[in-house]
């Protein structure tokens, strides 16, 4: 790797002689095929409920520093709290077809200065075409519309699905911060993440391709997994 050197012959990053501030993420609606995402609200209490209830227990939520709220009341306490949020931002998964609130993303350590944010994720929709979609949703009002250059993905680092559909996305791993988090009364080393705005253009490519009519079969599953379409080793594995 080049750098440049300054005046006392150090070398220094590249310069963004045009960078400003990118605007902070608001509460918009993003339409995608099969799903979209909404701005988290009351009328999504039911529909989220009823989906992070059909595990028979709360194993999905082991590393969310919450644990699963067991009443509706209950839950509906815990979106009131999501909605009065702005950093992190909270969206509903909201199925294209049914119109119920599957499951949840969020914008989380937004930092317009720099650039970046951290995308939090639900248990919920695991492996789903639509789980898959909404976050190439939020990448692309991330990076298309707001301009950002960098978005991040961190997670206990003994979670490995987390750590795997991290690798699946197109996000590349970073490194592990040694006891970076006391959560529920133990340590988390955290597993770091990112893609950045120079990977984006292929990236949003490859979720195109895996998302067009042309990938999908008579009973609507993709035809070739996401991996076939990235665009090279170590974007995805």
């Amino acid at each position: 790797m080049s750098y440049r050197t300054n005046e006392y012959g150090q070398p220094v990053g590249e310069a963004l002689p045009d960078w400003t501030p990118r605007p902070l993420p608001s509460r918009v609606t993003l339409q995608g095929r099969y799903c979209r995402l909404e701005p988290i609200a009351d009328r999504h209490v039911a529909s989220l409920f009823a989906a992070y209830h059909q595990a028979p227990d709360s194993r999905d939520w082991t590393y969310i520093p919450l644990e699963r709220p067991e009443s509706l009341d209950d839950f509906h306490a815990y979106v009131s709290s999501l909605q009065a949020s702005a950093d992190p931002l909270h969206y509903a998964i909201v199925d294209s077809v049914t119109h119920h609130a599957l499951g949840m993303l969020a914008l989380m350590r937004i930092a317009p200065a720099a650039g970046s944010a951290e995308v939090g994720y639900s248990p919920a929709l695991q492996k789903s075409t639509a789980a898959t979609e909404a976050q190439f949703l939020l990448m692309q009002y991330v990076f298309d519309t707001l301009g950002y250059r960098r978005y991040e993905w961190k997670c206990d680092s003994l979670n490995a699905p987390s750590r795997a559909a991290a690798l699946r996305l197109g996000f590349q791993f970073e490194g592990i911060f040694r006891q970076a988090v006391v959560y529920k009364g133990r340590n988390r080393d955290t597993a770091w993440f990112s893609m950045i705005d120079s990977e984006w253009p292929r990236l949003s490519q490859a979720y195109r391709q895996w998302l067009s009519p042309d990938n999908i079969d008579a009973s609507g599953k993709q035809l070739q997994r996401l991996k076939a379409f990235m665009p090279a080793r170590g974007l995805a594995r």
